[in-house]
């Protein structure tokens, strides 16, 4: 698999980034790896000024739209951060099956780690225009709708549609982006 060209463009600028796991694997089916992808997102929110407007996980990938002054470097410390804390969490669960797909997984220029959790590259796509910023925060919190999951994108637990809405989400978001 060759490396992505898809580039962070301007820095401080929102961008509409995707990060999936290795092999599809349904790994965010479990609340407790979702946990540790939400702890890692407050912690960049709170000591990284990364500034998140709309998310929804998945149970294999992830959409957000955030800015921070430079996301390409707060997306590698998300990434490496989230996989060593989820590769541990699966160590101390005994999960032998998952880790081995997910050592299978690893590319042969990953030689700092035994695993895998993410695919490389977010595509990110810096967000342009109030019209671009809307369309893409409404197939944020339409892809679970989408995807058969439910009917409407308040009740989906994982996503900043409720944020949207005035109600309280599991994380905070910026909404006033207007």
């Amino acid at each position: 698999m060759t490396r992505s060209g898809y580039r962070f463009i301007e820095k401080g600028q929102p961008h509409f980034v995707t990060s999936t796991v290795v092999q599809w694997l349904p790994l965010f089916s479990n609340p407790e790896i979702v946990e540790i992808l939400f702890g890692s997102l407050r912690f960049l929110e709170r000591e990284r000024a990364l500034a998140l407007y709309a998310y929804v996980i998945m149970e294999n990938h992830m959409h957000m739209i955030a800015s921070s002054d430079d996301l390409s470097k707060t997306m590698k410390e998300f990434k490496s951060f989230t996989a060593t804390s989820i590769v541990e969490y699966l160590e101390s669960r005994g999960s032998h099956s998952l880790l081995k797909m997910l050592e299978g997984a690893k590319l042969p220029h990953k030689v700092e780690s035994k695993h895998q959790v993410w695919q490389e590259g977010s595509h990110p796509e810096m967000i342009t225009s109030l019209e671009m910023m809307t369309q893409k925060i409404e197939y944020i919190h339409n892809n679970p709708v989408k995807r058969g999951y439910v009917d409407n994108p308040l009740h989906w637990r994982y996503s900043s549609a409720r944020n949207y809405e005035g109600e309280n989400g599991l994380i905070d978001v910026k909404t006033d982006w207007v």
